[in-house]
């Protein structure tokens, strides 16, 4: 089992599960969790979980991950796209964390009204999504699983922060998008964009959607 992990500080707003399989490898996305750290350092109200760094071994501690949740109004979900999706403890992360009753269902109420936004990298440049390209579609096309995701959670997906071409993009160019991050994250909720984005309506789950725990029901 993991070892238990402190609960996100009541003044953090802004919760940051960074998913990066190889982080140590990482060019972008070290770059990005280290301005968040210093945005949170110098006052922020950020908190910054290496989800990697936690679970090692996969085995997610989910009343740690629900409880860092409970005070957060911002969520971030920062990762390189690998496959044109999230990475694989990101994945597990969203299975086991967002529960049935929890945060989706009749009961699961508890992240209804707070705000959703991806922070990703792509290893392809932005002209590589297009139908004229290897990738075929435009990014925003492989978006609606995260974008579902947030609806039926009750969450408002905010237009993501992305970096194409991540691989290839020079110091400057990374240390410019960091920053902005960084910028992004110290200065929520006031982002202009948010005052022309409709409040998120949770998409209704019910009951019946998910088989009864009794056995002699499902028999």
């Amino acid at each position: 089992m993991p070892e238990p992990v402190d609960p996100l500080p009541a003044s953090a707003e802004v919760l940051v599960l960074l998913a990066h399989p190889q982080l140590e490898h990482s060019r972008a996305n070290r770059a990005m969790a280290e301005a968040a750290r210093a945005a949170a350092a110098a006052g922020a109200r950020i908190a910054v979980r290496d989800l990697y760094a936690l679970y090692p071994d996969y085995v997610i501690d989910v009343a740690a991950e629900q409880a860092a949740l409970a005070g957060a109004r911002l969520v971030v979900w920062q990762h390189p796209i690998q496959w044109y999706h999230m990475p694989p403890l990101m994945k597990l992360w969203v299975d086991e964390v967002l529960s049935f009753g929890w945060a989706y269902g009749p009961g699961g109420t508890a992240l209804r009204g707070r705000d959703l936004w991806l922070a990703a990298s792509t290893g392809g440049p932005a002209a590589s999504y297009g139908p004229t390209s290897y990738n075929r579609y435009f990014f925003d096309a492989f978006l609606p699983p995260y974008e579902q995701t947030a609806t039926v959670c009750g969450l408002r997906f905010v237009p993501p922060l992305l970096l194409h071409g991540a691989h290839r993009a020079d110091d400057a160019a990374i240390a410019a998008h960091a920053q902005l991050y960084a910028q992004r994250l110290a200065s929520y909720p006031d982002w202009p964009e948010l005052d022309m984005l409709p409040e998120c309506v949770p998409g209704e789950v019910p009951a019946s959607a998910r088989p009864s725990l009794d056995r002699s029901e499902r028999a």
